[in-house]
Order: structure tokens, then sequence, then C-alpha cells
């Protein structure tokens, strides 16, 4: 596979392929990757606003949004009034949590199987350096 010269081309190029790798995983399950990730986060974080969730997975309104409105109609969610009209504070249901735990083991399938091919060592510093990517681009620009 060709080297790109753009950073943000070559984290989409392998978002697009992991993205693809964990939807082929998780296809029994009847869960997309997109949809365990908010699982995942909701679990992790709790009761959350919308926007904070948006915060945590980098993630823009608009597809955010969408994504919630189909896990809320499967019952995956429960989102209730927060301090203003505005504001829902969500989190998982027990529906949801039951969908998290039938995603898991594939999920964890994948994880192994990427971490024995990439090797534990290289595994950990591209998890910290994601991150760490992600903070920075998340910071406002300096001028």
């Amino acid at each position: 596979m060709p080297m790109l010269p753009c950073m943000c081309a070559s984290f989409r190029r392998a978002s697009r392929a992991l993205t693809q790798l964990y939807d082929q995983a998780l296809r029994p399950t009847g869960l997309r990757a997109t949809q365990f990730t908010l699982l995942q986060a909701l679990d992790l974080a709790g009761e959350v606003t919308q926007g904070q969730l948006g915060e945590i997975l980098a993630m823009d309104s608009t597809t955010l949004t969408r994504t919630l409105a189909i896990m809320g109609q499967r019952g995956w969610i429960v989102s209730r009034p927060g301090r203003d009209r505005r504001e829902r504070r969500l989190r998982l249901s027990s529906s949801g949590q039951h969908q998290l735990k039938r995603g898991l083991e594939q999920w964890e399938k994948v994880q192994r199987r990427l971490r024995r091919r990439l090797g534990a060592n290289r595994w950990q510093n591209l998890m910290k350096l994601t991150n760490q990517v992600a903070e920075v681009a998340a910071q406002p620009a300096a001028r």
C-alpha cells in the first residue's frame, strides 16, 4: 500500500479499513461499528449530553443525531431532558447493555487479531499515538 503524504488521508484510509473489518465481524450481531462505538462510549461515560458524547468521540452533530435516532428507535438508549429544553441527557438502556454484550465477543476477536498481527508493543504505541493525535487535532489552532 503506498504511503500517503497527508496525515488526514492516511488516518481516513486506516479508519475506513478498520471500520470495514469491525463491521464484518459485528455483522452477525446486527450491529455496525459506529453503533458499537456509541454503545461502548455510553457504557464508559454513563449519562452524558449529546454534546458531551460528540466531544468524546469527535463526531459531528448531524452524524451523531442520525445514529442516535436509530439507536433510540431500537430502544438501546434512554434520553431525558437536561437543564434546559435544548439539552438531552443520554444513557444506555438495559436493551443497549444487552446489545453491547452481544457485540463484545466479536469485537474482542478483532481486537486480539489486530494486537497479535501488530505486536503488543506497536499496539500499545498506536493506541497512545491515536489518542494524542485526536487531542492535538481537537485543540483550537494556534495563531
